[in-house]
């Protein structure tokens, strides 16, 4: 298709390109946000889903009493409408206060970004101190990815075809989701893997217990999770005033199978 082509996803804009996709992602990805959020955000929490598309992450958010904010370039129509909705471009500063949300979760959305710094900063400026980020993207180190880069010369979530390419133009590993958290103010990164991918070149996915073994190389996801830290000459009266699940270190509090 030649690059002059009035139906050529090169030409059309953010917004049209974001539109032509429906704001649909994979509903597995929000079924392990909300368990994150289940067992890192107090009740009653303010959850500002970045990229939101659908509002498909809203019953996880209602389910654990918290109030839910969907942020996206375009409104879908699928969108709750009795959810809270704010239009945005997600390139630029985005129209929420600074120390705003106790979490702000963007799933499947870095990739799509111009600059994925810009992105994460706005996300660290409008968490609170002690709040929790998550940010999900395609895992660039699963098998099916290395062996498509290998065969085809492209990762396999950015080949140029519908779909992908040129929505999806940011290609991270976990190391530089490390890097960009730290770089951004964010503290305690972690990488945790879907532990749901598909085998190279078939329609098939893993069973579970390959995929959850071979996390990295078995999953089409990976998440980071992180924390905006407290500011030091206020951190003894926060910790005293905050809830349990809002100040444990994360590793604790992900793992602790009683929460």
């Amino acid at each position: 298709m030649p690059p002059s082509s009035p139906t050529d996803p090169r030409a059309l804009s953010s917004k049209s390109r974001a539109e032509l996709s429906e704001g649909r992602s994979e509903e597995s990805l929000h079924e392990l946000v909300g368990d994150l959020l289940k067992r890192s955000v107090p009740p009653r929490a303010v959850v500002v889903d970045v990229g939101c598309g659908r509002g498909t992450l809203w019953p996880r958010v209602a389910a654990i009493q918290a109030r839910y904010i969907g942020m996206d370039v375009v409104a879908y129509r699928a969108f709750p409408a009795e959810c809270e909705f704010v239009e945005a471009d997600l390139n630029a500063r985005w129209p929420l206060k600074s120390n705003y949300a106790d979490a702000v979760v963007s799933i499947e959305t870095v990739e799509h970004m111009e600059n994925p710094r810009a992105f994460v900063r706005e996300i660290a400026r409008v968490v609170k101190p002690g709040g929790l980020v998550v940010i999900s993207t395609p895992n660039q180190l699963s098998l099916l990815s290395k062996l498509c880069l290998v065969v085809k010369n492209e990762f396999v979530q950015f080949q140029e075809r519908p779909g992908l390419y040129p929505g999806h133009i940011t290609a991270l590993l976990e190391l530089d989701l490390r890097r960009i958290a730290l770089e951004c103010g964010l503290r305690e990164p972690l990488a945790i893997y879907s532990g749901h991918g598909r085998v190279p070149f078939t329609e098939r996915s893993y069973p579970r217990f390959v995929s959850r073994t071979f996390p990295r190389a078995c999953s089409d996801n990976i998440f980071l999770v992180a924390r905006k830290p407290l500011p030091a000459y206020g951190r003894a009266s926060t910790l005293a005033k905050s809830s349990s699940a809002a100040v444990r270190p994360l590793a604790d509090t992900l793992s602790d199978p009683g929460r």
